[in-house]
């Protein structure tokens, strides 16, 4: 990197720091604070009561107080990164980033704590005094061999985690991705020779994994600055080096590294020199993980040894050893438990956890945050990337039941599949609201087609729903194209593999399927070259066909292009006076629960008709997710302040609910505020027949209605399902070209439902 290209990441860094307010945290309450009732059960006389009940008893501070999902990262700063000892103030943005990944990949609420204080037992004596405030303690950039003294003295007196992630966190993920290497290599704990550089806290917490895992202390040389550490050398040694001593002449790295299966780096740049990968075993297994300069960079590892596996410490290199794939899980699941320590038994199930999810098939998610990486289990691919958003459920589930198996958990959990889908559910926001819908569409197996079959996202949808769905995935594409893109993607379906496909230059069906679509559109201007054309060139047009002859149950289209070009051709082959679009509804998976909105693409204007269609569709689709609709008809009118427009149209088509005698709250018409907050709209119009915020917004007008969508899904954090298309007995559903492969999965459980007419 040049000195400008330096300099301008330096000047982006410092700015992500600054603005738009300095650092990287903030604490935000969680509990409202709006009136003077709220303040007494705050703070005084309130908060009394649960003073009590924690003096009572230490475990209810878990239940009335933050203390269970809280931890301290504390430093002092001694060994901060590549930086050296900087000091416990300079430290503080390092610390801050570490708590930003606790909440981000575990939604874990962290302090970030610096103490100015180089004294091992003081600092130990500081931290334990912090016990009361926290449900664990992660301990951080503090050098060696002081983060011994201090790791130990706190957890022989704390009854709650203390966990060094430099040591411990390094080494769990060291331990995973060598597992997954000697996977590849074919090779086995027992067996191989283990070479180290860097005797500091990390390099001897990973060779302590490795032993645990396996590895014969015999068959581990450990060397440092001075050389090879062995049996009576006295110069710049500590108990924790002398465990690996051998007994030898040798002295250096070349001398021992001859036949080494493994090379552990955690030292300093260009360590290891291309002759001493050289002389290591077959496949040899190199694990540079120095920073930011590796011990050996991979191109000159390769040179000498092609067939070599490694990884690095690096995020531009394949296998990044990065701790954050170990230290938000293993804390999430002791927290979970009220685990008093992290003991062995929970890092080696982190350990295995982590590992085995390598070897699964690689999550749409992860793939799409690594867009152009190639994410197949082996040589390239050993660990998990970060992002990976199984990481949660499959970790955390497995250090919990680690702690509750040796006895250190104080809450046991009594369900760990209910705990794991309690996890999969926070990270996939739409998880627990989607469970009923997968549950209905386990009870039929139905076949779903997929009009843009070759989109990766699709692909990646597919390999899901033959995973978890009892559905069939069709996909209209070109199989060669669809083969291709799953060996790339490293999906374990193909055309040859689980893929039912349709190809359009050359299906044995199309002149079936040709043939039906002039049947049904011959008298709509639509010639037999015409059908013929479409047959060969419009999948949207295709997938319709292959419903309406019943060889598909559903179709998900829309991927790409606009949402009424693809229903023109779905209601041309699937409409009649059964099966008509009544509107199309998203559900927005909020921070307080699901807001469904409607219509937002099926009618610009609608007609009072059409609004008691779309609301009557959208209170069914609401209790297909568990949700008792609350509608509420949103208009710039309020209760009849303007005569004309949307709020004159919303009047009829209440009263046409009205004489329908429906089985669901409605109010309207009225503003956005209104239906999300009871008190004003209590003030507008007193004793109104909805009760509490509404939970479905239908809109006297499309803009408005998307306009909603778009700013909750990009300015509110809001996950969208959807949208779904009613009216049309759930046989086709017209998605948007934003769409994740989750996403798509979502619709085909919607699809995969089976549902009366209206849909």
């Amino acid at each position: 990197m040049d000195e400008t290209a330096k300099e301008t990441l330096r000047q982006a860094a410092l700015f992500y720091h600054e603005h738009p307010k300095p650092g990287k945290l903030e604490i935000r309450a969680t509990k409202p604070l709006a009136n003077g009732r709220d303040l007494s059960r705050a703070y005084s006389p309130g908060v009394a009561e649960a003073c009590l009940e924690i003096k009572e008893n230490d475990e209810n501070a878990a239940r009335y107080t933050a203390k269970g999902n809280l931890v301290a990262v504390v430093s002092n700063g001694s060994a901060v990164l590549g930086l050296g000892n900087i000091g416990a103030l300079a430290s503080k943005p390092v610390m801050e980033g570490k708590a930003v990944l606790f909440k981000k990949f575990a939604n874990i609420d962290c302090f970030d704590i610096e103490v100015n204080e180089s004294d091992p037992e003081k600092l130990a004596d500081i931290v334990c005094a912090l016990e009361p405030t926290f449900g664990a303690i992660n301990l951080e950039d503090i050098k060696a061999p002081d983060c011994f003294i201090v790791e130990q003295l706190c957890r022989e007196r704390m009854n709650i985690p203390v966990f060094h992630d430099d040591q411990h966190g390094t080494a769990i993920v060291v331990g995973a991705a060598a597992t997954n290497a000697l996977h590849v290599a074919g090779k086995d704990w027992g067996d191989i020779k283990v070479v180290s550089t860097g005797g500091g806290a990390a390099g001897i917490a990973c060779l302590n994994m490795l032993l645990k895992l396996g590895v014969k202390r015999e068959n581990v040389w450990l060397c440092d600055i001075h050389g090879l550490v062995y049996e009576g050398r006295t110069e710049d040694m500590n108990p924790q080096k002398a465990a690996f001593a051998q007994a030898s002449d040798k002295r250096t790295l070349d001398d021992v590294i001859e036949g080494a299966d493994l090379f552990l780096g955690l030292s300093g740049p260009g360590v290891l020199k291309p002759e001493n990968v050289a002389k290591m075993a077959k496949r040899p297994i190199v694990f540079a993980l120095a920073n930011p300069t590796p011990e050996i960079m991979p191109d000159l590892a390769r040179e000498v040894a092609p067939d070599a596996i490694i990884a690095t410490g690096r995020s531009d290199f394949p296998n990044q050893v990065n701790n954050v794939l170990c230290f938000p899980f293993i804390f999430r699941g002791a927290l979970d438990v009220g685990a008093t320590e992290i003991n062995d038994a929970m890092q080696v199930a982190c350990v295995e956890g982590i590992a085995a999810l390598a070897r699964a098939t690689t999550s749409a998610e992860a793939a799409a945050a690594y867009s152009g990486e190639q994410l197949t289990f082996g040589a390239e691919y050993l660990i998990p990337k970060p992002f990976d958003p199984r990481l949660s459920g499959v970790v955390s589930t497995a250090v919990a039941q680690a702690a509750m198996k040796t006895g250190v958990a104080k809450r046991p959990l009594a369900d760990l599949n209910a705990y794991k889908q309690k996890l999969d559910a926070s990270v996939y926001k739409s998880a627990l609201l989607m469970r009923p819908v997968f549950q209905a569409a386990q009870t039929a197996s139905r076949k779903i087609v997929f009009a843009e079959g070759e989109d990766e996202r699709v692909l990646r949808a597919a390999q899901a729903i033959l995973e978890e769905t009892t559905e069939q995935p069709i996909l209209i594409g070109r199989p060669d194209v669809i083969g291709r893109r799953c060996e790339r993607m490293g999906l374990n379906i193909s055309p040859e593999k689980g893929l039912q496909i349709v190809n359009p230059e050359n299906d044995p069906r199309y002149r079936d399927y040709w043939g039906s679509y002039h049947e049904l559109m011959a008298r709509r201007g639509v010639t037999p070259d015409l059908a013929r054309a479409i047959m060969r060139t419009n999948t949207t047009a295709i997938g319709a066909v292959m419903v309406h002859r019943g060889e598909a149950d559903s179709l998900i289209c829309g991927t790409f292009g606009e949402f009424r070009w693809h229903l023109n051709y779905i209601t041309q082959m699937l409409g009649s006076e059964r099966h008509r679009p009544n509107g199309a509804l998203s559900m927005m998976i909020l921070e307080d629960g699901p807001l469904f909105i409607a219509d937002t693409h099926v009618w610009s204007l609608p007609t009072p008709e059409q609004l008691a269609e779309t609301a009557i569709g959208a209170a069914r689709h609401a209790r297909r997710f568990g949700v008792e609709p609350r509608i509420a008809f949103c208009s710039q009118s309020q209760f009849g302040n303007q005569t004309e427009g949307s709020g004159k149209r919303i009047r009829e088509a209440m009263a046409l609910l009205d004489e329908m005698r429906t089985d669901f709250q409605y109010e309207g018409e009225m503003n956005v505020d209104a239906a999300l907050d009871p008190e004003l709209r209590d003030r507008l119009l007193p004793g109104g027949r909805l009760e509490g915020p509404a939970n479905v917004l239908i809109f006297g007008h499309a803009d408005a209605a998307s306009a909603t969508r778009n700013i909750l899904k990009m300015k509110a954090g809001g996950l969208e399902v959807g949208p779904i298309l009613m009216g049309m007995g759930n046989r086709a559903h017209v998605v948007t070209p934003g769409i994740t492969a989750r996403g798509l999965l979502n619709m085909a459980a919607i699809a995969g439902t089976p549902v009366d007419h209206y849909g």
